[in-house]
């Protein structure tokens, strides 16, 4: 499998296109254990652009109709992790939601690009949570506080490459300490990866490295302190983060 990504292997950065096989990192001539790298999120987005309400299932989950055309929101840059990073629940929210996601990171830039065309800006595919303060996003009535805190974007572990995968039939799952808590399929997408970049791309500019996430099936649920929330998706792998309190700080007295 070829990917790109970035990862610290024996107190090294290493940043670029790999490969992983029969548990091997191949990196320029380079050998290492896939286990014994520590992946970091595989881009610096300038934006994440997330998709709400794209599969048929999460639709009738919360007793929405599918929207005619896709429905975005924005989630910052400085809500990125990467693999293995703790999620933190912040004190502002009684009830954080896991949202395990493909996603789609542009490799070029481009603006009103076609449907037919999109293929040729994508650099390739990999895991996303959309953790979501749900009760913040119900009281708020918009997204952008539930879907905006630190640590609320986990994105990887590394980037399968465009031609390696068909978006449109990829199984998914979300896995909450263990245990399946989502399971679908891609192809129950509303709007594909492709007629997505032509929606987006028709309103703003998408730059190198910019991440499409592109919404989450049925089975949403709540995490709690303790757990481990992890996102699987076919040809990609796994996306495994812990959840843990916000630490108090307090300042030292001399």
């Amino acid at each position: 499998m070829e990917a790109y990504g970035r990862f610290y292997a024996n107190g090294e950065l290493f940043e670029g296109f790999f490969e992983i096989l029969d548990g091997l990192l191949i990196f320029d001539n380079l050998e290492f254990s896939a286990k014994a790298v520590k992946f970091l999120p595989p881009v610096k987005p300038t934006k994440i652009i997330c998709i709400g309400v794209n599969y048929k299932d999460h639709a009738q989950e919360f007793g929405k109709e599918v929207p005619e055309e896709p429905i975005i929101f924005l989630k910052p840059e400085s809500a990125i992790i990467g693999d293995l990073d703790p999620i933190i629940l912040p004190p502002q929210s009684s009830r954080v939601d896991y949202e395990g996601e493909l996603a789609v990171v542009i490799s070029r830039r481009c603006k009103d690009v076609s449907q037919e065309g999109a293929k040729d800006f994508i650099l390739g595919y990999t895991c996303f949570n959309d953790v979501t303060a749900r009760d913040l996003q119900f009281k708020d009535g918009q997204w952008t506080r539930g879907k905006s805190f630190d640590t609320f974007a986990p994105l990887g572990p590394y980037i399968v490459l465009s031609e390696q995968l068909n978006p449109e039939n990829l199984r998914i799952e979300t896995l909450l300490n263990g245990k399946v808590v989502q399971s679908s399929n891609t192809s129950n997408m509303a709007f594909n990866a492709f007629r997505l970049i032509e929606f987006i791309s028709s309103i703003m500019t998408l730059k190198k490295g910019d991440v499409i996430a592109t919404g989450t099936p049925s089975g949403v649920g709540a995490m709690k302190a303790g757990d481990e929330v992890e996102v699987r998706i076919e040809g990609i792998g796994s996306l495994r983060n812990p959840v843990m309190p916000k630490q108090k700080q307090t300042l030292s007295k001399k």
